[in-house]
Parts: C-alpha cells; structure tokens; sequence
C-alpha cells in the first residue's frame, strides 16, 4: 500500500466556535483525544481546566503551557474521576477559580483488554469505574452547577453543554474487550437519559463517539503499514481519524451553533458503523 496513507492525514481549515469567556472542564485531558480537544477549547478562547491523574502531572503542565503559549487561559486539576470525593474537590476548585463552569467534556477512558473467561473482576471494576462512573460523577457535579446558575444569556443560550466521549463500542460489540463495549454502551442510555431530563432546565446533554482514531491507547493498530491497511479494512473512508476530527466535533457540540441539538450520538468514524464487511453482498 502507498505508505503515505499511514501519515497524519491533512484536514480542512476550521474557524473555531467562539466559546470567548466560556470555563469547561476537560477530563482525561493530557494526551491523545482529550489533549486535542483541551488545545482546540483554548484556541477557541474558553478557559481550560485540563483534568489529569497522580501519574500524568508533567503531561498537564505541558498542555496547559501549550495553551497559554497560544493566548489562553488554562488550570492543571488533579483528579481521578473514578472517585466521588476526587469529582467533587475538581469541580469546586475550578468553580472557586472562575465563578462557574459551562462546558464539561467527559473524555478521561481506559481499557484493560481480556478474554470473558480471563477478564477478573479488577479490569471489570476498573473500567467501568473510569469509563462509566466517571462519566456519571462528572455529569452530576456539572448539572448541579449549571441548575444553580442557571443561563447567562452573556455566554451561551443553554445553561450548560455536557458532552460525553463515548465509541464505535456503544453499538458494535467487540469480543476480547467485553468491559470496555459494556462501558460505552452505558455511556450511550446514560447521555440519552440525563440529555431527558435536563433538557427543560436548557442544559444540553450529547455524545461522542469515535472510531479508529490514532490516539497512543491504539498505536498498534495503526503504526505499520500493515497493522493499517488491515484497519483500513474496517473504514470506508479510508483513512484514520486524528485527535482534531474528534476536536472539532466538541467544540461544535460545545457551541450555540448546535443550541437545538441535544441527546444526540455522533459518529465521527469514517463510515465504521456502516458494516463495510457488508458493501460486497451479504
């Protein structure tokens, strides 16, 4: 195959949303997606708080370097999201920071991969407790904060957008990694759910849901040309997706350019959830 479809794929210029003066919360933000999606926010002039875990300080402080060098504002929080007490000190923290938030991106995900009958009850808990848990405890703490503030007409025309980083996984089931599919499909009714019942209260609740990205929880997939044309297999647009498509689909959802859109899925995946084994016969 021509090696250069392994490269970073070139993508259209994109005028950022202005999201001017707005405060979000990007968890699992110091590397592939959510670090991505951390620079995009600041680019498009939000003030940053960019989550990270005990074992990814340095990598914070480089993100946030990185968007301050760029003009913005940004805050390095420390916080496991699998942990309430941990949530709720990173919400308060930022809130104490800049008076409120109005954009919380639930992006922080792992994956410990297992055969079903290998997979201990550890790497069930611990993905689930991330992936999942960690997506309730945040969305939980942002409501909150939104209903008591309610709309500043001066920032946005909703009270606040959630937006949660779901997967392909929420609707393709992948043996091998049965945690991590079971995780994403939670994630899919809990968005649906929440984006119910905070609608009334103009509280935005969406989904993301990426494909094969090149991120490094997948380097495997994508590095040689062989491991990507085997891939390729799987996406009818022929291509990997990069950090900046999943970006640019945040900042859209983060935006009043889609103030009418709620409780939403949105694939960003290159046709993967078009079964292309399927486009020959069946």
């Amino acid at each position: 195959m021509n090696n250069k479809v392994c490269a970073t794929a070139k993508v259209p210029q994109f005028n950022f949303p202005d999201l001017k003066n707005q405060r979000v919360i990007v968890t699992g933000a110091t590397s592939g997606i959510g670090r991505a999606c951390a620079i995009a926010f600041g680019e498009a002039g939000a003030r940053v708080a960019v989550d990270h875990t005990a074992d990814s300080k340095d990598d914070a402080a480089v993100v946030v370097s990185e968007i301050e060098a760029a003009g913005g504002t940004a805050l390095a929080v420390l916080c496991d999201v699998s942990d309430e007490n941990q949530v709720e000190r990173m919400f308060a923290k930022v809130v104490a920071e800049w008076d409120s938030i109005d954009i919380l991106l639930a992006n922080a995900g792992l994956q410990q991969d297992a055969a079903l009958v290998d997979m201990t009850l550890d790497q069930w808990n611990t993905v689930i407790s991330v992936n999942l848990t960690g997506q309730f405890l945040c969305a939980r703490a942002a409501a909150r904060e939104f209903l008591q503030r309610g709309i500043d007409p001066a920032i946005s025309q909703a009270a606040g957008k959630i937006i949660c980083m779901s997967s392909v996984h929420e609707i393709i089931p992948w043996a091998g990694h049965v945690n991590y599919a079971a995780s994403k499909g939670g994630i899919d009714m809990l968005s649906k759910s929440m984006a119910q019942e905070l609608a009334p209260h103009h509280i935005r609740v969406n989904s993301i849901c990426p494909g094969a990205i090149r991120t490094p929880i997948n380097t495997a997939a994508w590095k040689t040309s062989e491991a990507y044309e085997e891939l390729m297999k799987l996406v009818p647009y022929n291509r990997i997706g990069e950090p900046s498509d999943i970006a640019r689909a945040a900042l859209w959802l983060a935006s009043d350019q889609s103030d009418y859109v709620t409780g939403i899925s949105l694939f960003v995946d290159g046709g993967m959830t078009l079964f292309p084994g399927f486009a020959s016969g069946g």
